[in-house]
């Protein structure tokens, strides 16, 4: 009995999945810009009016030239929204020159090598039986797992980000939107 409602989520899971990568074949729209195939993760990001922080933040680090390499990156990017509602003065402080190494880490927090589609995580979701550990660029580990249609990223300090926006397909990789900044240890 398990196991079958195991193979039902699993189906049902594979299907929401599928559905949304069938519509990242069409343009994806992010911070009111098209997200093109043909560009790279920076060339994008710049675009969306939904992530001027982020763009901001990996001005700052010194990441612009890592992100427009060959990867492939799988980016998990937090929206202003979600930079936001991190305590007053956070992303002013982060975004000195002192602070550097602690932003460069933060942002590589939410990159993971290789190209993870939609597809991809929920393989590996699946044979995680349930969750996926993602070694993150910065050493660290994101959890992924997915809840009714939607999938969801935990940081190890226990937050968790939703993915909004999933599958915006880059020459050198893939983003998923986040609503969270996720944070390591």
């Amino acid at each position: 009995m398990k196991s079958s409602t195991h193979r039902i989520a699993s189906v049902t899971l594979a299907v929401v999945m599928a559905a949304g990568a069938a519509s990242a074949m069409a343009q994806v729209m992010v911070g009111g810009a098209p997200m093109y195939p043909t560009k790279d993760i920076v060339d994008n990001a710049v675009n969306s009016k939904d992530h001027t922080t982020l763009v901001a933040a990996l001005k700052a680090a010194g990441l612009v030239e890592t992100l427009k390499g060959p990867g492939p990156f799988t980016v998990f990017a937090p929206t202003n929204d979600a930079f936001a509602v991190l305590p007053d003065g956070t992303v002013d402080m982060l975004l000195k020159s002192e602070n550097k190494a602690k932003l460069t880490t933060i942002l590589t927090y939410h990159v993971v090598p290789g190209k993870l589609d939609a597809t991809a995580l929920t393989k590996e979701i699946m044979a995680g039986k349930g969750m996926a550990s993602l070694k993150t660029v910065s050493g660290g580990t994101l959890t992924a797992k997915a809840s009714g249609g939607k999938v969801m990223v935990t940081d190890e300090n226990g937050n968790t980000a939703h993915v909004t926006t999933a599958d915006v397909i880059q020459s050198n990789g893939v983003i998923h939107v986040i609503d969270k900044v996720l944070l390591p240890k």
